[in-house]
């Protein structure tokens, strides 16, 4: 019963589009403001439950800033006093939830706007440790610059996912976010350089597009070909963490912790986050005919690779470097996140487009947020 009630919620959350479709207002229980002063969670913004120590000031000399991707939504209001753009640059986590939060703010205040204050700091106007220089923070308000309002901002940008949240002035609120590299980050993705298998032969998941058709696996566990709808998350530029797992028939598959592998089982499969795999747990792999083969773990690591992917085909599973896979991530339950992606591939069989969509697709990001209200812990990638 509870699952039910999960999944029609879930529906619910993004059931109308995006912009106005997300309705954090839905959780009453929690749609009460911050008082001035307050923070969620309850730690400093340094403690490793909230955002996290600072990891070191990021200029534009360094490796690293290749890792702070530019904000370009519309929904935004960026002030950018500087006129060098540098309030559009964060770390692809802020991103997200900035994201996210712009259209919570449009929900809640119709005609009303979030503006971003200040972003990536290049110019040392902040505190020796601030999160501003690495791309983590944000200050914000609204494009109304009601002072009103700046206590609800609060409470939505932490229903946001923003992991620290500070009502700080009486003008504005201050988010950060932790590291990518100490979360699951995105949708759960597979590096460039991933191998699916088309029709007509092996292909890099790079190059996959919407409507090429690709090995995976039905509900019984056959191999099928399956079609390419849309990208839960696709962003050829990021680099990121990722878990390879090697079975004993030479069989590799590299991705995100947070992404859910098939594992065998006496029932046919299990799911498992890929973080959670363990030597002796027995991946399915490409075989024969329609039939797959089980081959226990023998080996995990983790390594840094270049490019994320996370395609969804029809069938919500996809078999990469001969490993079968769900196309999701963060929750556990395969068949619940299969359900509540199902608008998703109605929107992406509508869609005569064949535009591939950059970073994680708004709808998966504000289900995957509003899971984190809704879901049993049990359910959560940890």
């Amino acid at each position: 019963m509870r699952l039910s009630l999960v999944l029609v919620w879930l529906g619910a959350a993004a059931a109308c589009g995006p912009g106005r479709g997300f309705n954090p207002r839905q959780q009453a229980r929690r749609s009460y403001p911050l008082v001035f002063r307050q923070h969620e969670p309850n730690y400093s913004e340094i403690n490793k439950s909230a955002s996290g120590p600072a990891e070191g000031r990021i200029t534009r000399h360094d490796e690293k800033f290749k890792d702070l991707v530019p904000n370009y939504n519309p929904d935004i209001d960026f002030k950018d006093d500087e006129g060098t753009g540098a309030d559009r640059l964060m770390t692809q986590r802020c991103k997200e939830k900035l994201n996210t939060l712009a259209i919570s703010v449009m929900n809640q205040w119709p005609g009303v706007h979030l503006r971003v204050n200040e972003g990536w700091d290049e110019e040392n106007s902040h505190g020796e440790n601030s999160l501003h220089y690495e791309g983590r923070a944000v200050d914000i308000t609204t494009s109304d610059r009601d002072t009103s309002k700046i206590g609800m901002l609060a409470r939505l940008a932490y229903q946001a996912g923003f992991d620290w949240v500070y009502y700080r002035s009486r003008s504005y609120i201050h988010c950060s976010v932790k590291t990518e590299s100490s979360v699951g980050t995105g949708a759960g993705c597979f590096p460039s350089g991933a191998v699916v298998h088309t029709e007509t032969g092996p292909k890099d998941i790079a190059a996959l597009r919407k409507g090429d058709r690709v090995l995976a696996a039905d509900d019984d566990g056959k191999m099928i070909y399956s079609e390419v709808l849309t990208f839960i998350d696709r962003d050829p530029n990021v680099t990121r963490e990722y878990i390879e797992i090697t079975a004993e028939n030479g069989v590799a598959i590299t991705t995100t912790a947070s992404h859910l592998l098939l594992l065998a089982s006496a029932e046919g499969w299990r799911e498992s986050f890929a973080a959670s795999v363990d030597v002796g747990d027995v991946l399915l792999t490409r075989g024969r005919g329609s039939v797959m083969r089980p081959s226990r773990v023998v080996h995990t690591r983790v390594l840094t690779k270049q490019g994320v992917y996370a395609p969804m085909t029809k069938a919500g599973t996809i078999i990469v470097d001969d490993a079968l896979a769900s196309c999701y991530a963060l929750v556990k339950s395969h068949s619940l996140a299969h359900a509540a992606m199902a608008p998703l591939r109605w929107m992406a069989t509508w869609s005569g487009s064949n535009d591939l969509p950059r970073g994680v697709h708004w709808y998966a990001n504000a289900l995957y947020s509003f899971s984190e209200f809704v879901l049993p812990t049990s359910y959560k990638y940890p």
